[in-house]
């Protein structure tokens, strides 16, 4: 007896998520299905067979498993968000949601909700791609009373002066400071996630950067 065989392959790239594949008759019946665990890639193919006897059925079947096995273990091999398109290994990032404190009472509302407190006006663009060689640069102006001071980090750690890293500060009247940070030349380690960081006595201000460098072929 002949029927005609239907394989689908389902993977996701969450990761309480299983791989599913699942083998049907010509009929709609489930004849098999096997889970294994998720690759951190996406694809989805479904496979219509010729005609098969059922006895090279289970054949098949594994030979699709192992298939998608190996497809799984490439894809997890692969590189970052700059594959394929020339540019340098790409970075994840995790995006940082701000932790909201209750004030347990009215004088701790007005201090940390001071109008005098530390607050970045503007900023650079949050994204940035770079050329080997050529120079990265970000800029942050931030307001508030006393005038707030502002520090620059790069992976959660505090920049700290060297020869080919350079901050310029413009204070403006008595409430305002202005801050451009400069790295010249740029090299494949300066790739990360920068912040421009202001403060004073009332609150803390942040602003981030991400950066990637750029692969040019010719």
């Amino acid at each position: 007896m002949c029927a005609y065989i239907y394989i689908y392959i389902y993977t996701h790239t969450a990761t309480h998520n299983a791989t599913r594949i699942r083998v049907r008759a010509r009929n709609g019946a489930l004849a098999r299905e096997q889970v294994f665990q998720p690759a951190r890639w996406r694809h989805r193919v479904s496979f219509l067979s010729a005609s098969r006897s059922n006895d090279e059925m289970p054949r098949l079947f594994y030979l699709f498993l192992l298939t998608a096995l190996m497809m799984s273990t490439e894809a997890a091999k692969g590189g970052g968000r700059g594959a394929g398109r020339g540019r340098g290994r790409g970075r994840v990032y995790g995006s940082r949601m701000p932790i909201l404190i209750p004030h347990r009472n009215p004088a701790s509302a007005h201090y940390y909700e001071n109008k005098d407190g530390a607050k970045i006006v503007k900023a650079s663009h949050f994204e940035l791609d770079y050329m080997l060689g050529r120079k990265i640069t970000f800029f942050c102006m931030a307001t508030g009373f006393p005038r707030p001071e502002i520090t620059w980090l790069k992976d959660g750690i505090e920049l700290y002066h060297h020869k080919f890293f350079q901050v310029h500060e413009w204070p403006v009247g008595n409430d305002t400071i202005k801050s451009k940070m400069e790295i010249d030349p740029a090299t494949q380690k300066d790739a990360g996630y920068y912040e421009c960081q202001a403060d004073n006595q009332y609150a803390v201000d942040r602003r981030g950067f991400r950066t990637d460098y750029v692969m040019i072929s010719y």
